[in-house]
């Protein structure tokens, strides 16, 4: 595998390098695009598709757009998850069926994804999905419509392919031939250098994202068990569902022999930088650490400072200095019979202190 590498198919759908996605420019603070993350298998009824209906307001008659190019059956797709948002209570859902290039430029089909209040993106191939619509009318709509404040979900690989940065194969295909692992650019929705691996747990994946991101240690890995959603807004991702998020971050690695591991040699690292996030809390992508470490060192950085109602009473001129005299002005106050005893007493207080 090389380093960022857009060369390469992941499992063979699709001969050539995929398109180049369309990126958008950088978001400005008010935007109201919201990403929901899927690692796979989802439940209809479960907390982390059910996210996605409420916020795409899909019981409230909120618009739906599903495309389901991702899959190898992708009209069989459309009619499962069609009774899956149906269970769910959306109402308003269209599938259009976009399985080839010439369909990703139908002006009507980009028009509908572009109007949606929410955009499902189904599983199957990532590769494929981006080779598809990157660059084409429905790509730009895409992008057009989590610009204007759309809220996107994507599982499985409708989840891996919304980052800058996509990864596939790396793995046994069905006939235990080991695929190519590959690194492309994907829609570019989700920034911080992030890369998505979905069924995490289940797949036991986590060798595989160590492997990405041995070899690209600026990215950061996340690794979304399967019907457990990372619902992105800004810069936050909070996680709700069954599972949990694993993040791997490589910057601070000190070594690693991933140009061997090529060559048969097993992976060796040291200071990579490992964290699970849990259902119920929240992970602040931009700084890659948990919200509740980032909030508690805030409040660390907040000076305590306590006061007294009011100020200490001013001494009495007259009143007599209670406080002790050096033992020179002692010396010199006693009479001559008393000097040394004063010196030897005021010595023998002073060897006390401390």
């Amino acid at each position: 595998m090389q380093r960022q590498s857009s060369n390469g198919n992941g499992n063979g759908r699709s001969s050539g390098s995929p398109a180049q996605a369309e990126v958008p420019a950088r978001r400005r603070a008010d935007d109201r695009g919201v990403l929901v993350l899927i690692g796979g298998a989802c439940d209809p009824a479960g907390e982390a598709f059910g996210r996605f209906v409420e916020l795409a307001r899909g019981r409230e008659g909120g618009r739906i757009v599903g495309l389901t190019t991702a899959s190898m059956d992708p009209v069989g797709s459309a009619r499962h998850w069609l009774e899956a948002f149906s269970g769910a209570g959306a109402a308003q859902v269209q599938m259009p069926v976009v399985d080839s290039r010439d369909r990703a430029q139908d002006a009507r089909v980009a028009g509908l994804v572009r109007d949606a209040d929410g955009i499902f993106l189904g599983g199957g191939d990532q590769v494929h999905l981006v080779t598809t619509l990157g660059g084409s009318r429905v790509g730009r709509a895409l992008a057009e419509a989590y610009a204007r404040g759309a809220v996107i979900c994507g599982t499985s690989a409708g989840a891996a392919a919304l980052t800058e940065t996509i990864m596939a194969g790396g793995e046994p295909d069905e006939y235990g031939k080991m695929q190519d692992l590959h690194l492309g650019p994907g829609f570019g929705l989700l920034g911080f250098r992030a890369v998505i691996d979905t069924h995490f747990t289940q797949r036991r994946r986590l060798q595989r994202l160590f492997m990405v991101i041995a070899r690209n240690a600026d990215l950061m890995g996340l690794g979304i068990d399967e019907d457990t959603a990372m619902v992105v807004s800004g810069h936050r991702g909070e996680v709700v569902g069954k599972g949990s998020v694993t993040f791997v971050d490589g910057r601070g690695v000190r070594y690693d022999n991933a140009d061997r591991c090529d060559a048969g040699a097993a992976l060796t690292l040291s200071y990579l930088r490992v964290g699970i996030v849990g259902a119920g809390y929240t992970l602040d992508l931009r700084e890659r650490e948990l919200e509740v470490i980032l909030q508690n060192r805030r409040e660390a950085c907040d000076p305590t400072i306590l006061r007294s109602d009011e100020a200490p009473p001013e001494r009495d001129p007259s009143s007599p200095d209670r406080r002790r005299a050096p033992a020179s002005e002692l010396a010199e106050s006693a009479e001559p019979a008393e000097q040394a005893d004063a010196v030897e007493a005021v010595t023998a207080d002073d060897s006390d202190e401390g």
